[in-house]
C-alpha cells in the first residue's frame, strides 16, 4: 500500500510540473523514501563498508550533516541530544534502527531509551552497545570529507569517556559508510530527480526570455533576483544565490571566478550579449545545479550567430569526452586526467570541475577536478566512482571568436547519473542556445 501511495504521489508530481506538491504530500514522499533507504540501502552499505554498528550523535540546532538527511519529514531539527544507533547482524540478515532519545525518531526509528528506568542517556547507549557487542563501531569523523565530519568534540569526548575499555579499539571513522549514504541515490529518488531538474530548466528558460528581459533596461542583477523570487513563489528554496553574467564583443575574458564572484553587478543586458547563469533549487531533500547560456538577438536576427552555436557544440564535445571516461572504480583524478588529455588532443581548451550532487549541492563522493586544481584533487579526487550516484557535470571550454576579437568561455553544468547501465543526463542537457526574445518553437534543451 505504501508503495502504491508513493507511486501515485510521484505520478501526480510529474503531471503538475511547476505545480509543487503541498507540504503534506512532500512529507509523505520524504518519509517513504527514508523508509526505503533505511530498510534496503543501509544494510547493503553497512555490508560493503564492513561496519556492523553506526552511531550518530547530534544536538538540537547543531546537527550532524548526515543525521540531518535522516530527519523525519515533520522534524526540522534534532531534539535535545539525539543519538541514533544502526546495528547490522549479517548472520540473521537484520538491521536494528534505534533512537537513544526521549521520542521515536519518526515512524522509521523507535525510541530505545526510557529515562525513568535509566536517567543517564550515555549509560543507556552503552547498554545497547554491550548487549549487541559489535565488531566495529563507526562514528562520523573525517579529515577530508566535510559532510562526514559531523560529530562534535564535546559529544566525541563524552562518548569515549563512557565507553567501556574493551570496546574502545572497535571505534573507527564511519567515513566510507557516511559517503555511501550521502552519495547513493535509490530508484525512487531518481524518478523524482528528473522532475527537479525539469523544474530547474523551466525556470532558467523563463528567466532567459522576453518575459523577464527587456534589452537595454533589464540588468543581470534583476534576472538573479527574479529567479530567487520565482523559486520562493513556487514554494521552493535555492541552495545558493543565482548568478547571471555577460560575455560580449567589447569585454575581455576574465578568469574562472569572473562568473561567480568578480563579475560586475547590474550590467545592463544588450542585444548581441551572450548570457550565462548558474542556478539550482532544493526540493524533496534533493538539489539541482545547472548552468545554461542564452543569446540576446540583435534587430533582424532570427538565431544566434553561427560562431556562438559552434562554440556551444565545442562545450558539448567536452561533455561527451568527459562522461565517456566514467567507469565504476576509477578515481575522479583518473577520469579528469584522461578527459583533459583527450579534449586537448581534439583541439579543445577544456577545464573540468565536476562535483557530487544530491542530498547536498556540493555533496560527498568523487570529486572530478576543481577550477583551480586541474592537475587533480588530493583525497576526494582519489575516491572511486560508485554506481547510482549523481554529479553536477560542471566544465567549460575556451573558444576563440575572431568576429569578437577575443576568447569566450562556454560554461555548462547539468545533473548526470552514473549507474549500472552507464551515464545519462538526469533531464537532458543544453544543445541549443536560448534566445531573447524566444524564437517560435525553440527548445533550449
Amino acid at each position: 500500500m505504501k508503495r502504491i501511495i508513493f507511486l501515485l504521489l510521484v505520478i501526480n508530481f510529474q503531471l503538475q510540473a511547476q505545480q509543487i506538491l503541498s507540504e503534506r504530500q512532500r512529507a509523505e514522499v520524504v518519509d517513504t523514501i527514508l523508509e526505503d533507504r533505511f530498510n534496503n540501502l543501509l544494510p547493503k552499505l553497512m555490508n560493503d563498508t564492513g561496519l556492523d554498528m553506526w552511531i550518530l550523535i547530534s544536538r538540537e540546532y547543531n546537527e550532524d550533516p548526515v543525521l540531518k538527511t535522516m530527519l523525519p519529514a515533520t522534524w526540522l531539527n534534532a531534539r535535545r541530544r539525539t543519538i541514533l544507533v544502526f546495528y547490522r547482524n549479517k548472520e540473521k540478515n537484520t538491521i536494528e534502527k534505534l533512537a537513544v532519545a526521549r521520542y521515536n525518531f519518526g515512524k522509521n526509528i523507535i525510541s530505545a531509551w526510557d529515562k525513568e528506568k535509566e536517567p543517564n542517556q550515555w549509560k543507556r547507549l552503552m547498554q545497547i552497545i554491550e548487549e549487541r557487542n559489535p565488531n566495529s563501531i563507526g562514528l562520523n569523523y573525517s579529515d577530508s570529507f566535510n559532510i562526514c565530519d559531523g560529530l562534535v568534540k564535546t559529544d566525541y569526548e563524552a562518548f569515549l569517556s563512557h565507553l567501556p575499555k574493551e570496546h574502545k579499539s572497535k571505534v573507527k571513522s564511519a567515513e566510507q559508510l557516511a559517503i555511501g549514504w550521502i552519495e547513493t541515490r535509490t530508484e525512487r529518488e531518481m524518478v523524482i530527480y528528473n522532475q527537479l531538474v525539469d523544474i530547474t530548466h523551466d525556470i532558467i528558460s523563463e528567466a532567459f526570455s522576453e518575459k523577464v528581459i527587456t534589452p537595454g533596461i533589464t540588468t543581470t542583477t534583476d534576472v538573479e533576483w527574479w529567479m530567487r523570487d520565482k523559486v520562493t513563489a513556487l514554494g521552493l528554496e535555492t541552495w545558493f544565490h543565482p548568478t547571471v553574467d555577460v560575455q560580449r564583443t567589447a569585454e575581455e575574458l576574465g578568469n574562472h571566478l569572473y562568473a561567480f564572484s568578480n563579475r560586475p553587478e547590474d550590467m545592463v543586458i544588450l542585444p548581441g550579449d551572450l548570457l550565462h547563469c548558474d542556478f539550482g533549487i532544493t526540493y524533496l531533500r534533493l538539489n539541482t545545479d545547472c548552468q545554461e547560456l542564452a543569446y540576446v538577438l540583435k534587430p533582424n536576427e532570427t538565431e544566434p550567430p553561427k560562431f556562438l552555436q559552434d562554440a556551444l557544440k565545442d562545450g558539448n564535445r567536452v561533455q561527451d569526452i568527459f562522461t565517456s571516461n566514467f567507469e565504476t572504480g576509477k578515481s575522479g583524478n583518473e577520469v579528469l586526467k584522461e578527459s583533459l588529455q583527450q579534449g586537448k588532443a581534439a583541439g579543445l581548451k577544456p577545464a573540468i570541475y565536476t562535483h557530487p550532487l544530491g542530498t547536498y549541492g556540493h555533496s560527498s563522493g568523487t570529486t572530478l577536478g576543481m577550477w583551480d586544481s586541474q592537475g587533480g584533487v588530493p583525497v576526494t579526487g582519489d575516491y572511486p566512482l560508485h554506481e547510482n550516484t549523481v554529479y553536477a557535470i560542471e566544465l567549460n571550454t575556451t573558444v576563440n571568436i575572431p568576429e569578437w576579437k577575443r576568447d569566450i568561455r562556454i560554461m555548462l553544468e547539468e545533473a548526470g547519473f552514473w549507474g549500472e547501465d552507464g551515464f545519462r543526463y538526469v533531464n537532458g542537457r543544453q544543445t541549443k542556445l536560448l534566445t531573447v526574445p524566444r524564437v517560435k518553437g525553440q527548445l533550449g534543451n
